[in-house]
């Protein structure tokens, strides 16, 4: 089973507005509502790729009511827990240009991540792989996604994956999970780089992630593929498959599904990344999560 973990899962109101323009209305041309969230991302490209999984997140308000319905009309298995306030709403304009605003989030307190912690722990056995991926609500800090590793760390045999920013993604290196992925802007961040790195400088930061305690190491860049370091000293690197951008929210977790699908198949780093990158780029081209064929049609290509 994969499970994995959305801390501030969100409603995304898409929005397409010819010629955006501040300070004065815009109309729409188009719109939708989806829930978003990184690890429901994850679990919903996982479901797509006919993996066994179930997202648990936590909700709040007539926001969490919506999310839950929406994702039970999905058939994703879920396992919510209830939270005071209102899960986030998130607005994505598409115009000339992409612009996000994204709210904060509902109010999740100690006892709220207890209940998540003992819910994982009855359920968790060897061979599992646990996600813990994007943001967390403004009330949390930055130990967030350490506590939790730090709460689990006595289940052997699971493998944790970790998608987050600057010192929410640092603070898990000690605890040394199986793949963290970074993009290449993140890695900048971490890395404190004033320019784009190339390949090799992207290899030697992953390099130093790993000493750092991560064990595998896949850094996004977007329409130029993805290059990985791997715990048996492998680097490697795919080009993404060109094509047109539709929507870039849920490349990166589509991604990491794409992963975790085609390691569990093949036990090859290098065809799980392959496939991975596959999974991000068929995303990337369309309006929401790829669907298999989608994925698969995109990876004829970079075989």
């Amino acid at each position: 089973m994969i499970y994995t973990i959305t801390f501030n899962p969100s409603l995304d109101y898409y929005v397409k507005v010819n010629n955006l323009k501040s300070g004065t209305v815009n109309r729409a041309i188009s719109e939708r509502l989806e829930v978003g969230g990184k690890g429901i991302n994850v679990s919903l490209a996982l479901k797509e790729l006919d993996e066994l999984t179930t997202a648990f997140a936590f909700v709040g308000g007539f926001t969490g009511k919506v999310i839950r319905e929406k994702l039970a009309q999905s058939g994703l298995t879920c396992n919510f827990i209830e939270v005071d306030g209102q899960s986030r709403i998130n607005v994505k304009i598409k115009s000339t240009n992409e612009t996000d605003v994204n709210g904060t989030g509902a109010q999740v307190l100690a006892q709220h991540i207890d209940k998540l912690t003992a819910k994982l722990k009855r359920v968790l056995k060897p061979g599992d792989w646990v996600v813990v991926s994007g943001s967390v609500p403004t009330n949390l800090g930055e130990n967030t996604y350490s506590d939790f590793l730090n709460s689990i760390k006595g289940k052997r045999g699971v493998k944790v994956v970790v998608d987050a920013c600057g010192n929410l993604l640092l603070n898990t290196l000690k605890f040394k999970p199986f793949l963290i992925k970074p993009n290449v802007y993140e890695l900048c961040e971490i890395f404190n780089l004033s320019t784009t790195p190339d390949k090799k400088q992207i290899i030697a930061c992953a390099r130093k992630l790993q000493e750092m305690g991560a064990r595998n190491v896949i850094v996004s860049m977007g329409s130029q593929g993805a290059v990985m370091v791997t715990e048996t000293e492998q680097s490697l690197f795919i080009r993404a498959m060109k094509g047109q951008v539709v929507n870039s929210v849920g490349a990166g977790d589509s991604m990491i599904a794409g992963f975790i699908h085609e390691y569990i198949a093949s036990n090859n780093y290098f065809a799980a990344l392959n496939f991975a990158t596959a999974a991000g780029t068929a995303c990337a081209f369309t309006a929401g999560i790829a669907t298999r064929s989608q994925i698969e049609y995109v990876a004829s290509f970079m075989n």
